[in-house]
């Protein structure tokens, strides 16, 4: 046998890549598309019928910056809207607060009040457009938000689509923007599950988000793990809410993660879609086909991007974005080409936006169901993700669930073994990433890059002044009193963040009132 490049070929998730694989070793997905456990996608039709959400994540600075992208991006053709919020709104601190300083508006867009929701989406109607906010530890306010302009807008809110990320596990694993401690923030993300199937029947309540367990160094396997066990750790929470399984399960989503590795990263998508059927159907007796549909969004991976060489970027996403569409996303994201040196300008976004378009009306992919069903190498790769993303979430369960094994450090421990393993291997060129530890070049600085100045948070404070001496504030402290006797009880809070940001109290103010009831995590809480 001739020379290999490798002694052994293997993916990050250590799945061995035989050099080839015959009829009889790979399995194969026996059913067809649109039918359990929904391997080859969960439509008979997928992109015969209709194209994935082109959606592009896009929120910087102040709401008026932010709105000028989103009514750009939707005149390049953007399907489907996605809000990055900057960090002081995510941890429920105001513009004003301390804390803010220096990062009010540089990762999202500042928001507030409902003032600035108004303007958000100024000239856009909520209703005929879907809308996805990466919003977590105070996603209820955000989504509150949200309703609270349709309704001044006169939607009709059974109409009302998008999804509110909610995924407060993650957070406390992999990203940080945590407030509460584990069980009151559960409460929330329950409360918001039962709320919204009365009230917001077509709206997604959680985005279960593999796609920050990734970005922190994990594995693909141990996304997918990670990710599936969060779900069942929020099924489990809203079942013993007495909620009915087959009532909310419809409405929960995934958002997953597009690394380079073409095969893994399609095969990794497949192998999520049956073992999410199968947890729903034996686990938790779904009996709804709905309910055992693994829907998700993707994003093409901001971590794989590199400063070096911006332009090769392009190619990355490319790759990314082809092997989510392989794997049957149900929405995407693209990143832009720069977005290793800062926000993504309008024509990276635009880029990103025309590589999805290519995709989707060029590449004859869309044309046909699961294209890649019956590779032997992408079967076998389907098969050995589900292995060992079984053998992850029986030693979670061992563990006492998602929870437990977040509080024991066990899922972040194996995140970092996987980030430390991937390191050296770049640090010893076993990976090579091109422009960074082979093919480098001397190269000019980068010109083109979007900022955000900090003067922008002395706009933002006059604004936020303004919304609060103009507003009833007796009628906003009555609201804040009924909510904080709400969180002391065990009402659902939804209604309550609903009146109170209708009366213009804010994120900080409502916030703070959860706060002073629960507390805030820490380590060792």
């Amino acid at each position: 046998m001739a020379n290999e490049r490798e002694e052994i070929f293997k993916t990050d998730s250590e799945i061995e890549i035989p050099s080839f694989l015959r009829p009889e070793q790979g399995c194969g997905a026996q059913e067809n598309p649109g039918e359990y456990p929904f391997t080859r996608g969960i439509y008979p039709t997928m992109y015969r019928s209709r194209f994935w959400t082109m959606r592009m994540y896009a929120g910087f600075g102040t709401a008026e910056e932010s709105n000028e992208r989103y009514r750009y991006l939707l005149s390049q053709g953007v399907t489907g809207l996605s809000v990055a919020f900057d960090l002081p709104t995510q941890m429920g601190y105001d513009s004003d607060h301390p804390t803010a300083e220096g990062e009010v508006g540089k990762v999202g867009v500042a928001i507030d009040s409902l003032a600035d929701i108004e303007t958000l989406f100024d000239g856009i109607t909520l209703q005929d457009v879907s809308t996805s906010m990466t919003i977590n530890a105070t996603a209820a306010i955000l989504l509150a938000l949200y309703v609270a302009l349709a309704k001044k807008q006169g939607a009709d809110l059974s109409k009302l689509s998008g999804t509110v990320q909610n995924d407060i596990l993650k957070e406390y694993a992999a990203r940080g923007t945590y407030i509460y401690p584990p069980t009151p923030s559960m409460r929330l993300i329950t409360d918001l599950f039962a709320w919204c199937s009365h009230e917001l029947p077509s709206w997604n309540t959680i985005s279960i988000s593999g796609y920050h367990i990734r970005e922190a160094g994990s594995t693909a396997a141990q996304e997918i793990a990670f990710t599936l066990s969060n779900g069942i750790a929020y099924t489990q929470a809203a079942v013993n809410a007495g909620l009915d399984v087959d009532r909310f399960a419809s409405r929960l989503s995934f958002f997953f993660n597009i690394h380079n590795n073409f095969f893994e990263e399609a095969a990794k998508l497949r192998a999520a879609r049956r073992m999410w059927a199968k947890i729903m159907k034996e686990r938790f007796g779904a009996t709804n086909p709905k309910s055992m549909m693994l829907r998700f969004h993707s994003q093409t991976a901001g971590s794989t991007l590199t400063a070096q060489q911006p332009e090769t970027n392009i190619v990355r996403v490319a790759l990314q974005a082809f092997a989510a569409t392989m794997g049957g996303t149900q929405s995407l994201h693209t990143n832009g080409f720069d977005e290793a040196l800062g926000l993504p300008t309008e024509k990276a976004a635009r880029l990103a936006l025309r590589t999805q378009q290519v995709i989707a009306h060029e590449s004859g992919i869309a044309d046909t169901v699961d294209p890649l069903a019956g590779s032997y190498f992408v079967e076998y790769m389907t098969d050995e993700i589900e292995k060992k993303t079984a053998d992850y979430i029986e030693k979670i369960d061992a563990l006492g669930g998602a929870v437990k094994a977040i509080e024991q450090g066990y899922v972040q421990s194996e995140i970092a073994r996987a980030a430390y393993e991937a390191q050296k291997r770049i640090e010893n060129q076993e990976d090579i990433i091109v422009g960074v530890n082979k093919y480098e070049m001397e190269e000019p600085p980068f010109e083109d890059i979007l900022s955000v100045d900090d003067s922008l948070r002395e706009k933002q404070m006059r604004r936020l002044a303004e919304v609060q001496s103009s507003r009833n504030n007796d009628d906003v402290k009555e609201r804040l009193r009924c909510l904080k006797d709400g969180a002391v009880g065990d009402t659902n809070l939804m209604p309550l963040i609903l009146q109170a940001v209708e009366s213009y109290a804010t994120v900080g103010e409502i916030s703070d009132v959860l706060r002073n009831v629960w507390g805030l995590y820490g380590e060792g809480v």
